[in-house]
């Protein structure tokens, strides 16, 4: 069975329905493209808290080394890293009870979207966050 992300509408909703967005892979250099997403979700009124081991802060927020370090549980995970960290992010997001999971653009893991799925988790892959905000015009409640 292969993975499809949610209809447009339902992107919308998840989207309209969140106020956090934990941006795992956060890098804390302008140039780089989790960077310039995340600092576009947060211009949009969403709150970035950036996930990144070593790193002390990235647009102004504290970071946290992994997901389970997190003081709030986020509204949407979005996921700036290679391929293969996915299903382990994944897992974490099932053990924390995440209800929602960005991949972003170029981020593709079928069994890990699945698996995602299975636990009850809405899974959008492949897709860019801050795009998709805008093109819906999401705003957090």
């Amino acid at each position: 069975m292969t993975f499809s992300n949610p209809e447009p509408e339902q992107i919308r909703q998840m989207l309209q329905n969140s106020h956090s967005v934990a941006v795992v892979g956060l890098s804390p250099e302008p140039s780089r493209p989790s960077f310039r997403v995340a600092s576009g979700l947060r211009d949009l009124g969403y709150r970035v808290i950036p996930v990144r081991p070593m790193i002390a802060e990235v647009l102004g927020e504290k970071a946290y080394p992994d997901l389970e370090s997190l003081p709030v549980l986020p509204d949407i995970v979005d996921v700036f890293r290679a391929a293969e960290h996915v299903p382990a992010i994944v897992e974490s997001c099932i053990k924390l009870g995440v209800r929602n999971l960005w991949l972003q653009e170029g981020v593709v893991h079928e069994a890990a979207a699945q698996r995602a799925r299975q636990a009850g988790i809405n899974v959008v892959m492949d897709r860019c966050m801050w795009r998709d905000a805008q093109k819906f015009g999401a705003r957090p409640a």
